[in-house]
């Protein structure tokens, strides 16, 4: 008997719950019922995926450009080491070193009117004075030509040691250059070194061969004149222009 009452007791209880849910239910709006669509939740969730991509891309995008322009700026610094100062200062030296030459310069029409003064000429309207001192003056010409060629080797030997430090120092710089710009100038500065180098020994080369040059006509013009002096003897002697023609042969 009190489990027949129980039953019934449990079913009245599952029907006022039911009925109590039913009321609940029909009492809230339509509008409120939240119904999940998968594939609409699929295409909403791609469209999100899809613009963090587009904004990713344009993030990546402003960082390259923002880099570009740090590296144009880096190409545009111009380099910190400029040794062109010292470089003009060691050709300037030479320069001045060959401007001081003496006598028989490097001056083209000076060498033409000097030589031809000098080297060529042993006329008879020469006094024997006169051939003395100019045999005195090429002389003289020549140990003031080979003393300039030893000053010239010297200045040239002396910037050799000038001439490595800034090889050293700009080689440095060329390789922490940090820009185009940089390079370049670093690049250009060791062409001027290798210029310079260039021009000392162009100097060099070119006082030691006017010095060899003027050696020789010296020796060329005192054959000359030696027969023009021995020649005025046997004349002066009583010899006559033939025998002492003869002799010369």
């Amino acid at each position: 008997m009190k489990s027949v009452l129980a039953r019934r007791h449990i079913r009245r209880m599952a029907a006022v719950g039911a009925l109590a849910a039913a009321v609940g239910l029909s009492s809230w709006p339509a509008s409120a019922l939240i119904v999940f669509d998968p594939r609409n939740y699929a295409e909403n969730l791609l469209s999100a995926s899809r613009a963090l991509e587009q904004i990713q891309n344009q993030i990546t995008s402003l960082q390259n450009e923002a880099q570009m322009l740090i590296n144009q700026a880096k190409n545009l610094t111009s380099l910190p080491t400029t040794l062109l100062s010292q470089i003009e200062g060691n050709l300037s030296k030479m320069k001045s070193l060959l401007g001081e030459a003496d006598r028989l310069a490097y001056s083209v029409q000076g060498i033409e009117s000097q030589f031809a003064s000098t080297y060529e000429k042993f006329g008879s309207e020469l006094s024997s004075q006169q051939l003395v001192d100019s045999a005195r003056e090429r002389w003289q010409t020549s140990v003031s030509a080979f003393e300039h060629s030893l000053m010239a080797g010297a200045v040239a030997v002396d910037n050799i040691e000038g001439t490595k430090e800034q090889t050293s120092a700009l080689v440095g710089a060329s390789q922490s250059a940090v820009g185009v710009l940089q390079a370049t100038q670093a690049g250009n500065q060791l062409l001027a070194v290798q210029a310079k180098q260039m021009a000392d020994l162009t100097a060099m080369l070119a006082a030691q061969g006017r010095a060899a040059a003027l050696e020789e006509a010296r020796t060329a013009a005192a054959q000359e004149q030696a027969r023009e002096q021995f020649s005025r003897f046997m004349t002066g002697s009583g010899y006559s222009p033939s025998s002492v023609k003869m002799f010369h042969d």
